[in-house]
């Protein structure tokens, strides 16, 4: 194995803005993006290592893709390569949002091909991921009816519960069968940060999520009550974006922050950049009245949705490093893998392929795009441009 090289944050800064900026079709297509570009082309780490932190940020709730990401730069420059991770990925499609709420009121969204082509190219760059992670994770008949078994559970039960569920049930299965004869190499790269570090971040994120249970009870000011809101709400969801957006709605829109079509517009919108869904909370706080519509108000959520995460990472990954060494807990990341994949499988099928194939003309131009990505080897973000510019033609 070659050894790891450390990194600036610079450097990762630069690597996840390039991804911030072309990464299109949701948290699922994020993770075979951040594979393709960090693993297989610029070697950060090898695919031990990939597995194992993307099945740390399966148990985690908050938005997986950027916990991946954030994981990602911290293995690469420590804690401010895990910051810089996190703003290349989550700026560009934040400020693109904003910029789409100030414009949203002058725009008819109800009829947009443009948007639709988008959603349809994007079935077919999950797809893409989907089955790559497949044949890594799932090279057996045991994990890959495991990860049938997940899908079809996650499936069954669409929920955070059923998704934890599945993942607990792939780390039991994994424990127990799917033991490696031989000993397995030590994954490479290292999380430089201190037990006190993850104490205090422990302690944060718990404090303030009693915190915000109490604020939403309480008569407090508007804007307090907004922030406990996004974050609450970023502390409690499993699965990543498309889970969190309907929550999102639930909580904002019945109290009057936001209207049904302006929280509606956005939601199609999150799902036509590249980037985290989660960027969405910044679209969302341009609107709120609480900060006369401002910029401002759309950092402000952003910061408040993503900072459970920011804080759940700090706690975790001091202990991660010498837990993930242990040969029980190796063979049950075998397992939480490949239940993984199955999570990913569930998540192809809804909400991302029906929300988008609505007839046999869109599954043929997903079954295209596909073939572009595959056969071709078109770089994905040329696949979504083309897509989109012949879904607006047609239209």
């Amino acid at each position: 194995m070659t050894e790891q090289r450390e990194g600036s944050a610079w450097e990762v800064l630069g690597a996840f803005l390039r991804l911030g900026l072309t990464s299109f079709g949701g948290p699922v297509a994020h993770l075979g993006y951040f594979k393709s570009e960090l693993v297989e082309r610029r070697r950060w780490l090898d695919e031990a290592s990939y597995a194992d932190t993307l099945a740390l940020c399966q148990f985690l709730p908050g938005p997986s893709s950027s916990q991946v990401a954030m994981c990602l730069g911290a293995l690469r420059a420590g804690p401010a390569g895990g910051l810089a991770a996190w703003l290349g990925f989550s700026l560009p499609s934040a400020l693109a949002l904003m910029a789409f709420a100030y414009g949203v009121a002058f725009t008819n969204l109800d009829h947009a091909p443009w948007l639709h082509g988008m959603k349809v190219v994007a079935v077919a760059v999950v797809a893409q991921a989907v089955w790559s992670m497949a044949v890594r994770l799932c090279p057996d008949g045991p994990r890959a009816a495991l990860a049938l078994v997940a899908a079809l559970l996650c499936l069954a039960l669409p929920s955070a519960g059923g998704q934890l569920l599945a993942i607990l049930g792939g780390a039991l299965f994994g424990w127990r069968w799917l033991a490696s004869g031989s000993s397995s190499a030590t994954p490479a790269g290292s999380f430089r940060l201190s037990r006190g570090i993850g104490y205090a971040a422990l302690l944060a994120f718990f404090c303030l999520q009693l915190l915000s249970f109490q604020v939403l009870a309480s008569p407090a000011a508007e804007s307090t009550n907004i922030l406990a809101a996004f974050y609450r709400t970023g502390s409690l969801v499993f699965g990543g974006g498309h889970v969190i957006l309907p929550l999102l709605q639930q909580a904002l829109c019945p109290p009057g922050w936001v209207t049904t079509d302006f929280f509606l517009a956005g939601y199609g919108a999150a799902q036509a950049v590249p980037g985290p869904l989660f960027s969405l909370a910044a679209y969302l706080g341009v609107g709120m009245q609480a900060w006369d519509r401002s910029w401002v108000g759309g950092l402000l959520c952003l910061l408040a949705i993503y900072l459970p995460s920011f804080l759940l990472l700090l706690g975790v990954l001091p202990y991660w490093e010498n837990l993930r060494r242990r040969p029980g807990v190796q063979s049950a990341l075998r397992g939480v893998n490949a239940a993984v994949v199955g999570l990913l499988l569930a998540a192809l099928y809804t909400p991302v392929g029906t929300s988008a194939i609505h007839n046999f003309s869109d599954l043929l131009a997903a079954l295209l795009a596909l073939l572009a990505l595959t056969r071709a080897r078109v770089p994905a973000w040329l696949v979504v441009l083309v897509g989109a510019l012949i879904a607006q033609g047609l239209g």
